[in-house]
């Protein structure tokens, strides 16, 4: 049986499931005259066990509009009509349940009670509810109270891109799958974005919420990404809804074969102990090392020029006389020195090693620019360093920079790092990006390298 549930989260973030270019993202607004989006009209969509709830009302508005969006997109994309699901979709609350309104149980016939916790695509020819949508409402509510709104719509986007799969095939092992998916919905969300949906809404503040929200879904750090029901890493799917949110259903179709790149591993025999994390006075040494190596090399291999390494020096409660006296993260070009807040690296360092390292990697991104003749007071300077980070984090994770190595996990705390210091004026000033968009430059120096990053490249 091909059934394919999202990873869900119970109490105490307790992860659990059922088995079976760089730039800078603008959302757009509906468009001059168009009305705002009104509830599906009775008989438009049909969901068994549905109730008045706001959170079935926007269950319903979601695949209303999927099937809209997809009816669309499925013949430009694939060539051929979309196929509406047979299935049909269900709606539980395992703790308050009826078994009178799904005679032929949910989703291929399974027992509503399975349900908890999870939504599911399924498919399974000789199953009754076979090509169907099943989902908690009481869990997609706690989901949409914690992480916004929007979320519960996004948990509907990804399970329709498993109904995706099931009529053109999956791209290959659960982690492709199940990322795809979340390359499907990310297209999906950006149509919603757009002010394109007849039933949807998605603000742009909503974005932030449910990247953050996706840091629920990922898979246990120190999952094996040949798993058989591997979901990704949150950097993993935070990367897929991105792709698919910039560059559309096309991109998740092509770009999702065995060549692709997933940044999910297992630990180490020696890292199993402290989960990949460094100590602090460790980590800080690893940094201080590992950044001039980095772009000593760089300029020489791709800039064709010699790299003068600032010192990093921390300080605490005030910058450098060189810098604004309230940055967090500072570079001077008056004496190429780069600093950071002591204050402000121990509490990232709660989220893990990496993010004290994404914090650091970010100024001195500065300084490398600078010594390429970019204005480190240029108003895309911020972006260009974050994107600039992303690619010196590519590097480590492919063991091109001596004596740090990427550990599990670590590129899910660069995402924390933006989403929750990034936007902070105190961290990286007035750059006018949220943690959306931060992330997603991030992403594209992560994979594209410096080209992705204005350096004139």
């Amino acid at each position: 049986m091909n059934r394919r549930p999202l990873l869900a989260v119970v109490a105490a973030l307790l992860l659990c499931g059922v088995t079976s270019g760089c730039g800078v993202v603008v959302v757009g607004l509906p468009s001059p005259g168009r009305p705002a989006p009104a509830d599906a009209p009775p008989g438009e969509i049909t969901v068994t066990g549905a109730t008045d709830e706001p959170v079935d009302v926007l269950a319903g508005n979601a695949l209303a509009d999927l099937e809209g969006y997809w009816s669309e997109q499925f013949p430009e994309v694939y060539g051929d009509r979309f196929a509406p699901l047979q299935g049909g979709y269900f709606s539980v609350d395992p703790g308050n349940l009826d078994p009178r309104q799904y005679p032929e149980g949910v989703g291929c016939g399974s027992d509503p009670r399975e349900t908890e916790n999870n939504a599911f695509y399924c498919q399974a020819p000789d199953e009754p509810n076979s090509d169907s949508i099943t989902y908690d409402r009481a869990f997609l509510t706690e989901l949409g109270e914690g992480y916004g709104r929007f979320l519960p719509a996004l948990v509907m986007a990804h399970e329709f891109g498993h109904a995706v799969q099931g009529r053109v095939g999956s791209p290959g092992p659960s982690i492709a799958t199940e990322t795809q998916a979340d390359c499907f919905a990310g297209a999906w969300t950006a149509w919603v974005a757009d002010g394109e949906a007849e039933h949807s809404r998605l603000r742009e503040s909503e974005l932030d919420d449910l990247l953050r929200g996706y840091f629920l879904l990922r898979d246990p750090v120190g999952t094996s990404p040949a798993e058989q029901s591997a979901h990704g890493s949150y950097f993993d799917r935070v990367s897929a809804f991105q792709e698919g949110f910039d560059d559309g259903p096309t991109a998740c179709r092509d770009r999702f074969g065995r060549d692709r790149v997933f940044t999910q591993g297992t630990f180490r025999d020696e890292e199993l102990f402290t989960q990949g994390n460094a100590r602090y006075d460790e980590l800080v040494d690893l940094i201080g090392g590992a950044l001039p190596a980095f772009w000593d090399r760089a300029f020489i291999e791709v800039f064709d020029e010699e790299f003068e390494a600032p010192p990093i020096d921390p300080f605490t409660g005030s910058a450098p006389d060189c810098a604004p006296s309230d940055r967090d993260v500072v570079y001077c070009a008056d004496g190429n020195l780069v600093g950071y807040d002591e204050e402000l690296t121990t509490e990232a360092y709660e989220l893990g090693d990496y993010a004290v390292a994404t914090a650091i990697a970010i100024p001195y991104a500065l300084a490398a620019r600078d010594q390429l003749g970019l204005d480190p007071a240029d108003p895309d300077a911020i972006r260009s360093a974050v994107c600039l980070t992303g690619w010196f984090s590519a590097q480590v994770f492919d063991r091109e920079v001596p004596d740090v190595l990427i550990s599990p996990g670590d590129l899910d705390e660069s995402v924390l790092f933006l989403l929750r210091y990034g936007v902070s004026e105190d961290v990286l000033g007035a750059a006018g990006l949220s943690g959306f968009q931060l992330v997603d430059v991030f992403r594209g120096g992560f994979v594209e390298g410096a080209a992705a990053c204005d350096v004139g490249v």
